[in-house]
């Protein structure tokens, strides 16, 4: 996505305060702040949002991409060959068998920087399912690192599991909370720890595509990285679908209209 010299010099000139955006404006925004790291968030089924996250891979350029949706194996088979035969792509990670919303709407954060160096964040899920039931500095060795060795205060963990409980259409078994706070909790660890590990391979710059959850500043992946090396320059941006609060806890933040879909508590019923 081109620029224009004028609108780029105003950028780097005087960056506009964080808060809310509109989607034509996110390329140059993430080249006024040029961060070490983008933590680009997502609803992973929201078209629009991955055409965002594209443009603003496409401005950053970055040296490595660090994607929640693949693991270090499928990383690994990802060549800039690859990326310009999509389909092709898709099959070679397994993407369909892998539950994700369709490959094509990923495609694009790829061909917007296919030279990066490609990380997989996603964790074994008998790891995650470890942390569901043990004390995360038990499951995750990094876990002192990033905080994750101390619990929640009680109140935040609280409402935490009321939040988790609201987004599974209130039909989860109360003994299940605690533990799907715990691996929420662990899956930004990890996506920590792969982001700052593809800065320390790479130079940066880095960008983390991931669900808009995990891009919170005040207790997400921003946050984990910001405990364990405060000197890296961060953006995050959530992308979220209305009706949304004016308060949001991102650096940047993209409010939409939702994607078609059918009703999520349907499974529950």
């Amino acid at each position: 996505m081109r620029i224009s010299g004028v609108l780029l010099a105003l950028s780097l000139a005087a960056p506009a305060a964080a808060g809310e955006i509109s989607a034509a404006d996110l390329p140059a925004r993430i080249l006024a702040a040029a961060p070490q790291v983008a933590v680009l968030g997502e609803v992973h089924d929201n078209a629009a949002h991955h055409l965002a996250q594209a443009a603003a891979v496409a401005a950053l350029q970055p040296k490595a991409l660090v994607f929640e949706m693949l693991d270090p194996a499928q990383a690994a088979k990802v060549t800039p060959d690859l990326i310009g035969k999509p389909d092709e792509l898709a099959k070679v990670l397994g993407w369909e068998a892998a539950g994700w919303p369709d490959f094509a709407l990923y495609a694009p954060i790829f061909a917007a920087a296919p030279s990066a160096r490609i990380y997989g964040a996603a964790l074994p899920r008998d790891q995650v399912r470890r942390a569901m039931k043990e004390p995360l500095a038990q499951v995750f060795p990094e876990a002192a690192r990033f905080g994750l060795d101390t619990p929640y205060p009680a109140d935040l963990q609280a409402r935490l599991e009321a939040e988790t409980q609201a987004d599974h259409c209130n039909a989860l078994p109360p003994e299940m909370l605690p533990g799907m706070v715990a691996a929420q909790r662990l899956r930004d660890g990890a996506f920590a720890q792969a982001t700052l590990q593809a800065l320390a391979d790479t130079g940066g710059p880095v960008a983390l595509i991931t669900g808009s959850g995990h891009a919170r500043t005040d207790r997400a992946v921003p946050a984990l990285i910001a405990r364990a090396d405060p000197g890296v320059k961060l953006l995050s941006l959530g992308q979220l679908e209305r009706p949304a609060g004016a308060d949001q806890p991102f650096d940047l933040w993209i409010v939409t209209d939702p994607a078609p879909r059918e009703d999520p508590c349907k499974a529950f019923q």
